[in-house]
């Protein structure tokens, strides 16, 4: 009898868990993102955009069979970062829940952070000091690569450590500072945004807190006779001079998209702050081999990982970063390439697999803001997105993957954050945080 009932008891939990999980119209969902791949008509290009110059058959071929339109991924008070932008797009408004990109950044790289810590990006940086004045030659440091970078931040970090200061190597040009207990309103700027500008200004603000001047004063005298950087001006590369600090800011606290949604995911990824969201966004961030963040990534793995994923899973945010490198480095070519690679080799195979899968799929293709060429840096305006369901193809013969097309549609999303319910075809659940987090 008692078997019996705990049988029954059994049966009615069960039933009101699946009455309390949120219904999905698809099986599979896809979220397919060219990072800055958004510019303005070029003369260049007989005044075109480069999405409408670049060869995009398959982008094309899905917008002539789904929702094309606008969506404002950037907030109007807020500056047009990847970090602001994605995070709109994975469904969080960023003035509520935007603290920095350094916070992202760190939880990819799997540094735990108390509440009272402050991350920062830092940049390996090329530098140069000119009559009392600070030039930002690269903000990369000529792309240096992860090899030579890993060695110069190691090694470093072991110089700069203390009970408030701690470095951590990234990728490439990319890494992490921790300040313990460190201030969050500090006026830093994005060095991308500078390359080739006087940054004397720009400069004095670290120089306005002693703590982290004293940290960039012994990474300047360390570097400057390093034996990576002699290699390198041997060969006549740009050296890794200086880091520069920036997006600065304490954890976030948010609440998941399995926890919102009932859907488990995975974010494809080759840079530590869009893994870092993921993360934040509860999905699973895996390594993916040949994934750089730059120009020679890999654009054929991430799209196998992403339908290797979606075999066990029902969400996937892929990345790719190349077409905002190239919008940085202010080549038109490039950029037309970046994007052609990832309409070939990405969008093409994951549409064709989720095909051969035999399921019922939605597939958005959306770029996070503009990098146009011709500024080299990130600009704000509504871009472009496309919404395919296999379940309610549109017909619109006319239709292609670019800017002009998406604003003749008259739909806009205003407040980006928006967008993932619309494509996932539900609300988000509310979510109690923890009181003590918010801390």
């Amino acid at each position: 009898m008692d078997e019996e009932k705990a049988k029954l008891q059994d049966q009615e939990a069960g039933k009101e868990i699946e009455e309390k999980r949120i219904p999905h119209p698809a099986d599979k969902y896809i979220i397919l993102l060219g990072d800055g791949m958004g510019d303005f008509p070029l003369d260049e290009l007989g005044g075109k955009t480069v999405l409408e110059a670049a060869r995009t058959p398959f982008m094309d071929l899905i917008t002539r069979m789904g929702e094309l339109g606008l969506v404002n991924t950037i907030p109007d008070d807020m500056e047009p970062g990847s970090d602001v932008a994605n995070m709109s797009l994975l469904g969080y408004d960023p003035a509520q829940y935007y603290t920095g990109r350094g916070p992202l950044e760190a939880a990819a790289m799997g540094v735990a952070m108390n509440p009272e810590d402050v991350a920062f990006r830092c940049n390996l940086v090329t530098l140069s000091f000119r009559e009392g004045r600070v030039f930002m030659e690269d903000y990369s440091a000529g792309h240096i690569s992860t090899e030579e970078a890993r060695i110069l931040v190691t090694d470093l970090a072991e110089l700069v450590k203390s009970r408030s200061f701690e470095l951590f190597p990234g990728v490439s040009y990319r890494h992490l500072l921790l300040w313990r207990g460190g201030p969050e309103g500090i006026a830093t700027v994005p060095p991308h945004d500078y390359t080739g500008h006087d940054v004397t200004e720009a400069w004095r603000v670290y120089e306005d807190e002693p703590l982290l001047y004293e940290v960039l004063k012994k990474a300047i005298n360390f570097f400057h006779r390093h034996p990576v950087n002699e290699k390198r001006q041997q060969e006549g590369k740009l050296p890794a001079n200086a880091l520069w600090p920036w997006g600065q800011g304490r954890r976030p606290v948010v609440a998941t998209i399995p926890q919102q949604y009932d859907l488990e995911g995975t974010v494809i990824a080759a840079v530590d702050l869009i893994k870092g969201l993921g993360i934040w966004a509860g999905l699973d961030a895996p390594d993916i081999k040949g994934a750089t963040g730059f120009l020679d990534t890999d654009y054929g793995a991430k799209a196998r990982a992403a339908l290797r994923e979606l075999k066990e899973k029902d969400f996937v945010f892929l990345h790719v970063e190349a077409p905002d490198e190239a919008g940085h480095l202010g080549d038109v070519q490039e950029k037309i390439k970046a994007i052609e690679h990832f309409d070939k080799e990405v969008v093409g195979p994951v549409f064709e697999g989720l095909k051969n899968m035999g399921c019922s799929f939605r597939m958005m293709i959306v770029t996070d803001h503009y990098t146009p060429v011709a500024i080299k840096t990130h600009a704000k305006s509504p871009v472009p997105f496309v919404i395919y369901d296999s379940l309610d193809v549109k017909n619109n013969p006319h239709a292609a993957f670019n800017e002009p097309a998406a604003k003749k549609t008259g739909i806009v999303f205003q407040d980006g954050f928006r967008i993932l319910p619309h494509f996932i075809g539900a609300e988000p659940r509310y979510v109690e945080l923890d009181p003590k987090k918010k801390k």
